[in-house]
């Protein structure tokens, strides 16, 4: 029996644990021995044992130090003592200003665009934001127009969330009423006019519901985006911007693009910029695909599956139908009519093709259930 790699780390303040799993197959555990720490925003229970898959890559903050234990495999594993964690809680506290003033004044809180190029941790923004929100008392509503990715629904859509507590470490947010938007394609270059055209529509929709949900409204809306950000890409975003009326955006270590921003955005619209933290991996072209398809997996089968749901070819001459049918006399089976029985007299019988009356064009097999 091969024996578990334990692992344990002590946590300073204001530190971060940061680990890998790449092998194939293979599950780390995650447990917090003692002190307080946070995965994303979301607070791990203290003794609460959490699993991790291939392919999660795992930041665990601590704001006051803690313990942690790790069993199992994994890539990499070490302790960053320099993060952005306290930049981002100053976003989540001038954010949390606008949403008092919000209630205050009965208007609309703040509409929060994240923007960035690829692999600079914009999602894991968005869900720190959202989580540091909630736990304050909100209802944010979360928005995500990267339809390369697609962490609402599946890859090819554009979607919108209503945040009511923190996203669960394995699950992530609670899915149980999106509204999602078709748009097919993996990238907003394949179809502009039909990516904004879905986009202001989303935008127009949201509006509508927090005009009917004051706790929403001034929670406000935290967007989450692609990174797709030059040429066409940069008009996607202001378009977006403009959709969304936003008043913050935060730019994700890129100055070309904050500068950009700054000159071509209205007076009113706060744009910040942020430094990515140095935990954020870059993926290739194929880890992308592998996501793209583990998200639509998990999209139809969940994250926990005690099966192993997959296709496969048969020749259909091995293939063999059966029917359920009563034991007691014949009938046409052109002709029948659905009757109960006691379970005891029902039997399975092979189905084979009938001929009633003239020949038929077809010979059909099918299954029935009585």
């Amino acid at each position: 029996m091969t024996e578990v790699q334990l692992q344990e780390f002590k946590l300073e303040p204001d530190s971060e644990l940061r680990f890998e799993v790449e092998s194939k197959n293979e599950k780390v555990v995650l447990e917090v021995k003692s002190g307080y720490a946070e995965l994303f925003g979301t607070e791990l229970v203290k003794g609460k044992p959490y699993e991790f898959h291939t392919g999660a890559k795992v930041a665990v903050f601590t704001w006051h130090g803690c313990i942690v234990e790790l069993r199992g495999r994994t890539e990499v594993s070490y302790i960053a003592k320099e993060t952005p964690m306290v930049v981002y809680l100053n976003v989540h506290a001038a954010l949390e200003q606008q949403r008092v003033a919000a209630e205050q004044e009965n208007t609309r809180g703040p509409v929060t665009m994240v923007v960035g190029p690829g692999d600079v941790g914009k999602s894991t923004l968005t869900r720190i934001l959202l989580n540091y929100a909630v736990r304050m008392g909100r209802r944010p509503i979360y928005v995500d127009l990267d339809v390369g990715q697609g962490h609402i629904s599946v890859p090819g859509t554009v979607g919108a969330l209503l945040v009511e507590r923190p996203a669960s470490i394995e699950e992530g947010f609670s899915q149980q009423a999106p509204l999602v938007y078709h748009y097919g394609h993996k990238s907003p270059g394949e179809n502009l006019e039909l990516y904004k055209t879905i986009v202001s529509r989303l935008a127009e929709v949201i509006a509508e519901r927090c005009e009917n949900n004051k706790k929403a409204s001034t929670s406000g809306v935290i967007i989450n985006t692609c990174g797709w950000v030059k040429a066409a890409g940069y008009k996607v975003l202001t378009h977006a911007a403009q959709a969304f009326e936003v008043d913050v955006i935060l730019v994700l270590d890129n100055e070309r693009l904050y500068n950009e921003l700054k000159r071509d955005m209205p007076k009113f619209v706060k744009v910040v910029y942020l430094p990515k933290s140095g935990g954020v991996v870059e993926r290739s072209s194929s880890q992308r695909a592998e996501s793209r398809d583990a998200r639509i997996r998990e999209y139809f089968y969940g994250k926990r599956t005690p099966y192993y749901p997959h296709s496969f070819d048969v020749k259909f001459a091995d293939l063999k139908i059966y029917k359920h049918r009563s034991r007691h006399g014949e009938t046409d089976p052109h002709h029948s009519v659905a009757a109960a029985a006691p379970p005891p007299q029902h039997r399975a019988t092979a189905v084979r093709p009938t001929v009633y009356g003239q020949p038929l064009a077809k010979e059909v097999l099918g299954s029935i259930l009585s």
